[in-house]
């Protein structure tokens, strides 16, 4: 079995057919309310639609799931329809046994088990998938999951708290600038250091402290949003998130001069190198961009072209997605809106952020001596430094 992603973008890109053309496959996605994102399973050799799974696909479409959210749980049927396949099943055909053995395997057996919270997310995908089954007739009952004391066997183990580690001053500042800054211990300069855009970084780990926003709002952050070219320098900045926010609950954030003024140093120092770089690049894909045309910082409205067609948005209601994209002309050509930007010159990715903190994490190590203070077991997490003002 194949597993593809619905791509409404790829279809007017690359689709050259004379039978349906790719604006005819991203109007017919569109009138059919399918998402991009949307999970399609094919069947290997006839490359026909796998059933129920296509047509469980389509309903998750329908409950209006960010698009990282349907790949992932694509990749998670499609994973568990392989074990089926293994054991001489398939996803219709499943015993607790199957259930239980596809979790020791996740969780215990595999080279790389996962943890709690991600098996949590796999074992929440298959009972979904179950009760969608019973309900379209599929299935006559869901899988008995029943272990001893009434507990659902594939339910993830719970937890006795909460996994939140606070950092100390001492830890906060030996993170930021030793291991993000490239700084030694002492804080003199380690002319040896070759890491990449550590104003930047250090810039993101202090906006995260100042404003307790969680790694997907302050990575997605846009320059107007924080007054950068608006307000006076160093100015603390209030604005709202909504679409980035967990569960899309809007809340107020405020900045404080301190976080404004280390993100306005990398953006006078760091930044203009980066986007001058990747502005040629940025041009030639402007069709796939949010080229912004303007923006008005009272309304938070935001204005421009996008995919042809002239959009207006409300900076508040901008999904990551839709951020990432978000360019304008500037010195150099087109820059990003978003405040962080990597070599693409677009935002640094999760896995981008991910990868800049466990090289830290290494360079931390390295440069233990008797003024480093206490490192844990585990690594920090960006998510971490939302709580370090409440230890």
């Amino acid at each position: 079995m194949l597993l593809f992603a619905v791509s409404s973008k790829e279809a007017v890109r690359s689709l050259n057919s004379p039978a349906l053309s790719g604006q005819e496959v991203a109007r017919l996605l569109e009138h059919r309310a399918i998402s991009d994102g949307t999970p399609v399973y094919l069947d290997e050799e006839t490359m026909m639609p796998v059933e129920p799974l296509c047509t469980w696909g389509r309903g998750l479409s329908y409950a209006d799931l960010a698009e990282s959210t349907l790949k992932d749980y694509g990749r998670i049927m499609a994973r568990f329809a392989g074990h089926q396949e293994s054991r001489g099943h398939d996803v219709l055909i499943v015993t607790e046994s199957d259930q239980v053995t596809y979790k020791r395997a996740r969780t215990q057996l595999q080279e790389r088990p996962i943890g709690s919270s991600a098996w949590g997310k796999e074992s929440g995908v298959l009972d979904r998938f179950f009760k969608f089954a019973v309900k379209e007739g599929y299935l006559q009952n869901a899988p008995a999951r029943v272990a001893a004391r009434g507990r659902n066997a594939s339910a993830p183990r719970v937890r006795s708290g909460m996994d939140i580690r606070h950092l100390t001053l001492e830890q906060y500042r030996y993170f930021r600038d030793v291991g993000l800054g490239g700084q030694h211990p002492d804080s003199r300069v380690d002319r040896t250091f070759r890491g990449w855009a550590p104003l930047r970084n250090r810039a993101g780990s202090d906006l995260a402290l100042g404003t307790g926003m969680r790694p997907r709002e302050w990575a997605t952050v846009l320059l107007p949003e924080l007054g950068i070219g608006v307000n006076r320098p160093g100015q603390a900045a209030e604005f709202t998130v909504q679409a980035c926010a967990k569960y899309g609950k809007a809340r107020t954030v405020y900045a404080p001069e301190e976080a404004v003024g280390a993100v306005e140093t990398y953006v006078l120092l760091e930044r203009p190198e980066l986007t001058a770089g990747a502005a040629r690049t940025l041009e030639r894909r402007h069709r796939d961009l949010f080229v912004v045309s303007r923006v008005d910082p009272d309304s938070g409205l935001i204005s421009g072209v996008l995919d042809g067609v002239r959009r207006v948005f409300d900076m508040k209601a901008m999904p990551p997605a839709l951020r990432r994209i978000a360019v304008r002309e500037g010195d150099f050509g087109l820059e990003a809106l978003a405040v962080f930007v990597c070599r693409s010159g677009l935002v640094p990715g999760a896995d981008s952020w991910k990868r800049y903190r466990h090289t830290a994490w290494r360079r931390m190590q390295d440069r233990v001596d008797a003024t480093t203070p206490l490192l844990p077991a585990r690594r920090w997490r960006w998510h971490d430094l939302r709580h370090i003002a409440s230890a």
